[in-house]
């Protein structure tokens, strides 16, 4: 028996895979493509792709808005999880990566759920809010530049409706942030989004430690606030 999390080993890593994973043929294809890439680390993790899908079917998520699409991997997971009239805005600036994703949304038959977005983020956040449409996402899902976290985070509050989820992703940082001497960009900017949110009324807290970090984020409504 253990009081705090186990570090898993290879041996029990695969094993975690082996009785829990159920990754569809076309995710695994997907997943396997995008190992053989220079970038690959920037692809989340099985077990919290599958983790958030099941997010997804708890809450109900019919919008949901991605911030940092790489591959689409994380996206395909999440819009598998959506029922067929659910709507996925995929903010990314790649075009190469996200053909990629394009490619196996359409394989996995879900393209018609998912909107991809080829610009900064904000300015995608921004439109959205502009446009009316505070308070009408579901859920939202940020793994993009770690120096405008704290803002996307912020952003995506106002987007969200209450009960609504913001997962972040890379939060532990490979083990950086509990590092003082670690302090490039990166690593500041995700420390001092920690320690924010960790004081933010706005929000029911958790940070998972599920492959490099995710940190769960419900939005409280005004009232719960005041409690």
């Amino acid at each position: 028996m253990s009081r705090k999390t186990l570090g898993l080993d290879d041996s029990l890593y695969r094993y975690l895979l082996q009785v829990s994973l159920r990754e569809s043929p076309v995710l695994e294809e997907l997943r396997r493509e995008t190992g053989k890439m220079e970038a690959r680390e920037m692809q989340i993790a099985p077990e919290q792709g599958q983790f958030m899908a099941l997010l997804v079917r708890l809450i109900g998520a019919r919008k949901i808005i991605e911030l940092g699409v790489f591959t689409g991997y994380s996206s395909l997971w999440m819009a598998s999880a959506m029922p067929a009239d659910g709507k996925l805005v995929a903010c990314d600036q790649d075009p190469r990566n996200t053909a990629i994703a394009q490619r196996y949304w359409e394989k996995a038959g879900l393209a018609s759920r998912i909107e991809l977005e080829l610009r900064p983020a904000e300015q995608t956040l921004r439109q959205l809010l502009a446009q009316g449409e505070q308070g009408r996402f579901d859920l939202a899902f940020i793994d993009a530049d770690k120096q405008n976290y704290l803002l996307y985070c912020n952003l995506c509050h106002e987007l969200l409706r209450p009960g609504g989820l913001i997962l972040i992703d890379n939060v532990l940082w490979s083990g950086a942030v509990a590092d003082p001497q670690q302090q490039d960009s990166n690593t500041t900017a995700i420390r001092a989004l920690n320690e924010e949110l960790h004081r933010d009324p706005r929000f029911d807290l958790s940070l998972v430690p599920i492959a490099d970090g995710l940190t769960m984020l419900r939005k409280r409504s005004a009232k719960e606030q005041e409690n």
